[in-house]
């Protein structure tokens, strides 16, 4: 790995830690995308400052929270779609590459981590992922720009042409169940970590951010890289308020 900045104690802390793990696991938020170009929802000026977020049991009650869910989406389609994954996504690919991190968590939807090189097998979603679309009864997977080609030509909502059920992007709406498959992974990963690292997480919405506070309590280092504080940062080893991307490349020698 390439040495951080003579003099900097932060990143030469961070960088000993990471190289010390044998079991370190990356936990992701908003932040590491927004430097893809990709906004924050929750973040003042954000879609849900502007719209509010569909609730998963109006989605399934309502034709027009359908409607407003799908008009959401070829919103953020827009900017979503045409990102590529900057430094701090390329960072943790090679980290994962190296052996280092053994598993990426994420609360992310716009698949950056596997865009970067990470493989399916090594990313948990916590929170689904918005580039393809399923039923939501029988689960069939459905390729998302027709979907939005129909519903912008004349708001035209998915239906499952295998069992007749609603169509949403595969992502955990406000309401909805968090997948079980992928919430035991998360713990399993954290339960068996030497390293957790928070990135660009606010680190307030749960059960997501309850497991840097498990791997603290068995023992794993905790590191918070965030631009922001957050309302762990006490519980942390080491707490860094600083750009992810710039960050993670100086210790991991990618940019």
């Amino acid at each position: 790995m390439t040495a951080p900045v003579a003099g900097d104690a932060d990143l030469e802390r961070l960088r000993a830690l990471v190289e010390n793990a044998r079991r370190a696991v990356v936990f992701t938020g908003a932040g590491i995308s927004t430097e893809s170009g990709i906004p924050d929802f929750r973040s003042p000026g954000g879609m849900w400052s502007r719209r509010r977020p569909v609730d998963f049991r109006d989605f399934v009650a309502s034709e027009a929270a359908r409607r407003e869910a799908w008009s959401q989406r070829v919103e953020s389609h827009r900017t979503m779609a045409h990102a590529e994954p900057n430094h701090g996504h390329r960072a943790v690919a090679s980290l994962v590459y190296r052996g280092i991190v053994t598993t990426v968590i994420t609360q992310n939807i716009d698949g950056l981590h596997q865009k970067a090189g990470v493989p399916d097998t090594q990313v948990v979603e916590l929170h689904g992922n918005s580039t393809y679309a399923k039923c939501i009864e029988c689960e069939t997977p459905y390729a998302l720009d027709p979907i939005l080609d129909a519903f912008e030509r004349d708001s035209t909502l998915p239906v499952c042409d295998r069992c007749g059920g609603h169509v949403k992007t595969a992502t955990i709406s406000f309401g909805q169940a968090m997948p079980q498959a992928e919430m035991r992974r998360a713990e399993a990963a954290t339960t068996e970590c030497d390293l957790f690292l928070a990135i660009g997480s606010s680190l307030v919405v749960y059960p997501a951010a309850g497991f840097p506070i498990h791997a603290k309590r068995l023992g794993a280092v905790l590191v918070i890289l965030n631009r922001d504080p957050t309302e762990l940062d006490e519980l942390a080893d080491l707490v860094l308020n600083r750009e992810i991307g710039p960050t993670l490349g100086a210790i991991t020698g990618v940019n």
